[in-house]
């Protein structure tokens, strides 16, 4: 239901999700030192959103972030826990709204969410059965996923 949310992300034992919307300055401008706000929505306590601990921010659920094209406010993402996918922020022609995209199976895609998979491990070293990337084909339009072991 937020109009700003770039992807969302989920994980099995758990049915919180943790959403990347796009984080605005008061004057409607993109905040370009940090373009993404990353909060709980916690279905488990009644569907409330929470912010994230500065742990999992720093070491799960954050993202890093480089702008790489300033004139038009584009930016480069990655998962602080996974930082081997580059997910791109760029506002489109045709909708003039930000997206986030990734390249799902070989081809750009609009990303929608992202998926772990895990079977035991602790927090600081969870056992990753496998990542899933869900979007949308930029060229086709029709949906996409990709699963792979990280």
């Amino acid at each position: 239901a937020n109009k700003n949310m770039l992807f969302y992300l989920q994980r099995t034992h758990n049915t919180n999700t943790i959403v990347y919307s796009l984080k605005y300055n008061s004057d409607s401008t993109v905040n370009e030192k940090e373009p993404v706000n990353i909060y709980w929505i916690r279905y488990a306590d009644g569907g409330g959103i929470a912010p994230l601990s500065s742990i999992q921010k720093s070491f799960a659920y954050g993202v890093s972030s480089q702008c790489f094209d300033k004139e038009k406010k584009w930016f480069r993402v990655n998962l602080v826990a996974y930082e081997k996918v580059d997910i791109f922020i760029m506002n489109t022609s045709h909708d003039k709204k930000y997206h986030a995209f990734t390249k799902i199976n070989g081809k750009l895609a609009q990303l929608t969410r992202v998926f772990f998979k895990t079977d035991g491990g602790t927090f600081w070293k969870p056992n990753v059965v496998y990542v899933e990337l869900t979007g949308k084909d930029i060229t086709t339009g029709h949906m996409v996923l990709e699963r792979f072991k990280p």
